[in-house]
């Protein structure tokens, strides 16, 4: 059955990560995604932490795509290229502000071939200003973006790095929501846009609601609260950890009555939601205290019972195993053709009536540099000529 996206073409010419998941959530959505890579090596994810040629990390960043090698800077190269993006609806691109003008696919360049494109440009910091130009990988927007600040070690006030690249995934959740926002666009008024996204813009606004809450008013009586005093809200049991939350006074009155403590009901610091959170550090350390003295799954039993919000903290193993993964179907196994066996998420979003879903999985550096090359009209000395000159691979 065809996908919500059936019928559009994208070229990818992203590296890395941001990108590369961007394109791929279009190509889970049914567009027919090309990924041009330069001769060599191509993606640089391809390679790092590899099984037989291609990492885990490529192969599920780029999965239902195709994979054409040109050489951007060979003219026959550049030619192919323009043949390519005359057929495609978006063009999406990660290289640093300047490079693609040079390159000779700039805006300008390709919308005089296709002027209704899409054309998208992810960049680490924007085109302007004093950080345009510089190099960035997910751990500097981290830093840049207060992120890491925000992850800062309560006792001590050491910055800390969040653990997974969240910024570059976010950054390709906004850019794949507004390539599907600009798509809509361009069917009602037949006109194609620039979408520009800076990786920090998106990290911004990405932590604005509740990490900038205290930032967010304007003059008298704003507070500035430390970050350090957030709290994590994991619980260490006889037996592992557990997390659990009350917020409404319901969910508060169901958390006193399963850990046993109705005295807790009349202390004036915790009477109302506000003063639960201005008494957090003290309301969880006695949390924690009762907490310890019994197993996992007495307390969620308990927790459970009493309707309050919790849940184990399992372990990346344990998460293949538990039961509302498996019931959810969320990890899918199948087989790469490089790599062998494996398992990955399958698209979290369901449609009712075109679905999402993993046609084929990522595919070999120029894996189809010859089917594309003969849609686009070369014939078969016209291909082994562009190979022979090291235009394509």
């Amino acid at each position: 059955m065809p996908g919500a996206l059936d019928g559009v073409r994208v070229i990818d010419m992203t590296q890395m990560i941001s990108g590369p998941v961007a394109a791929r959530i279009l190509g889970d959505q049914g567009a027919d995604v090309i990924k041009v890579e330069s001769p060599g090596v191509g993606d640089l994810v391809r390679v790092m932490g590899s099984r037989d040629g291609i990492s885990a990390t490529f192969a599920t960043s780029n999965r239902n795509k195709r994979s054409i090698v040109l050489d951007m800077k060979q003219p026959e190269g550049l030619k192919w290229m323009k043949k390519l993006v005359a057929t495609a609806d978006v063009f999406l691109q990660n290289f640093r502000p300047g490079a693609v003008d040079r390159m000779g696919i700039g805006e300008d360049a390709l919308r005089t071939i296709k002027p209704d494109l899409i054309y998208v440009s992810i960049s680490g910091f924007g085109e302007t200003g004093p950080y345009a130009h510089k190099r960035v990988y997910d751990p500097v927007v981290q830093a840049l973006s207060g992120l890491a600040t925000i992850q800062e070690d309560r006792d001590t006030g050491r910055p800390r790095m969040m653990r997974l690249i969240v910024p570059d995934k976010l950054t390709a959740l906004t850019a794949a929501q507004a390539i599907t926002a600009a798509l809509f666009a361009k069917e009602r008024s037949g006109k194609g846009q620039h979408i520009r996204l800076a990786m920090l813009d998106a990290a911004v606004a990405f932590q604005w609601p509740e990490g900038m809450a205290s930032h967010t008013w304007l003059g008298k009586g704003s507070k500035r609260p430390q970050a350090r005093l957030a709290q994590d809200l994991i619980f260490h049991t006889t037996d592992g950890y557990i997390t659990c939350g009350a917020v409404s006074d319901a969910e508060w009155q169901g958390l006193c009555k399963a850990l046993d403590q109705p005295e807790w009901l009349e202390d004036p610091r915790y009477k109302t939601p506000a003063g639960r959170m201005l008494n957090a550090g003290d309301r969880l350390a006695a949390t924690q205290e009762v907490l310890a003295t019994r197993s996992n799954q007495e307390w969620l039993e308990r927790l459970e019972a009493e309707d309050v919000p919790c849940a184990p903290v399992v372990t990346r193993e344990s998460l293949l195993e538990h039961p509302q993964v498996i019931e959810n179907e969320i990890v899918v196994e199948g087989e790469h053709p490089l790599g062998g066996p494996m398992r990955q998420a399958r698209p979290p979003e369901r449609f009712s009536e075109t679905p999402s879903e993993i046609r084929c999985q990522a595919p070999a550096l120029g894996e189809h540099t010859n089917e594309i090359l003969s849609e686009l009209g070369a014939d078969g000395s016209e291909i082994a000529k562009l190979r022979e000159q090291g235009a394509a691979a």
